[in-house]
């Protein structure tokens, strides 16, 4: 399997913040990115409504929230985020006509000393059978943009009711490598192995987008997942896995704003309220940003350490993401073996600029 190259290893998470055409082309325009990432989506898209679908920032320090879905909101220190989202409002043949139309806008050879165009990861999710068409269309796709793609399965979303993770589960998570296995060898065996003329590639990479593990059995089931994958049919292809995203959003997770109410006498009484709306109507979402950076840490310091363990998976990459804002934290999801690392929140909090602000504070120190 060939590997993922990302130059300079940085690049966006799956986010609110990568929806839009817009969105996309700035952030593959920054000089600081080496790949980029859609939001996540569907074949047929998420039913999104403002009024349950949300997000905010908040200080780590105090709890206290910013203003609710509004982009580059709060105040310095809110470096911590929940979100209630789902997925993306559009399709994912939307965003592969996003693709092209970067694609198109690319100028004759790639400049800044690179080598080929920065890749375009796509991150998709559903069932097995629907995953499967993602990957046919992004392959499709492939043969007509210049740029690598990539396709990031995101089996980690602890927002959807009724939808546990995949990636939580051994036995789920192995359903779909088995069959993406078997279309990767059915690729292969009706267009030969000669690469692609633009990338190089044989076939589109594949990742998975696992959620925030919290004991050694989750990681187990992981291991034991990928490790089934490589001696499934057919025996001959190994794992098709070539990147893990570390880590998705920790749900579970609930912040309360407090609120004056009068009562009889004209007297109030301060009472807490959920800060984000949510479909359950709980308020309970995903927590990003600097409070889950130490166990994203732990994630991809454990995943890469079991990885090493098993030959037939020593390919896999770590695209680490958690709590990144700034070059401390991208040097140290790097030490714990980070093939490239990721920023969310800190994008939907400074914008594409965080970018250059990490990658040029990286430049001076060396």
């Amino acid at each position: 399997m060939a590997p993922l190259t990302i130059t300079p290893p940085l690049l966006n998470s799956a986010n609110p913040w990568c929806t839009t055409l817009e969105q996309l082309q700035e952030l593959y325009d920054s000089a600081y990115t080496g790949a980029i990432t859609t939001r996540t989506s569907l074949l047929n898209g998420f039913p999104h409504d403002p009024a349950v679908h949300q997000f905010a920032f908040y200080d780590p320090t105090n709890h206290v929230a910013s203003p609710s879905n509004v982009d580059q909101a709060g105040k310095p220190n809110d470096t911590g985020s929940l979100n209630t989202l789902g997925y993306s409002p559009i399709l994912l043949e939307e965003y592969l006509g996003f693709i092209k139309s970067i694609s198109q806008g690319l100028p004759s050879r790639p400049e800044g000393g690179r080598e080929h165009f920065k890749p375009v990861v796509i991150s998709v999710t559903g069932s097995v059978e629907e995953v499967v068409a993602c990957y046919k269309l992004i392959t499709s796709c492939q043969r007509a943009v210049r740029m690598v793609l990539a396709m990031e399965i995101n089996l980690s979303c602890p927002n959807i009711p009724g939808k546990p993770p995949p990636a939580y589960d051994s036995a789920s998570l192995l359903t779909y490598l088995n069959v993406l296995k078997i279309e990767i060898n059915r690729q292969i065996s009706e267009d030969g192995t000669s690469a692609h003329p633009h990338t190089g590639h044989t076939h589109v990479p594949i990742g998975i987008k696992t959620p925030p593990y919290t004991y050694q059995d989750q990681y187990n089931g992981l291991i034991k997942a990928l490790k089934d994958s490589a001696l499934a049919e057919p025996e001959h292809l190994p794992c098709p896995i070539t990147f893990i995203t570390s880590c998705n959003t920790l749900g579970s997770s609930l912040l309360l704003s407090p609120q004056l109410e009068g009562f009889a006498g004209g007297q109030s009484h301060e009472v807490f309220h959920r800060t984000l709306e949510s479909v359950t109507r709980t308020g309970i979402g995903g927590l990003a940003g600097a409070p889950l950076h130490p166990l994203a840490l732990g994630n991809v310091y454990t995943i890469k350490g079991v990885l090493f363990q098993h030959k037939e998976l020593e390919h896999i990459q770590i695209i680490g993401v958690g709590g990144v804002e700034d070059a401390a934290g991208y040097k140290r999801m790097r030490a714990v073996g980070a093939a490239a690392v990721a920023v969310g929140t800190a994008l939907g909090r400074k914008g594409v600029k965080v970018f250059e602000e990490i990658g040029g504070e990286l430049d001076t120190s060396r």
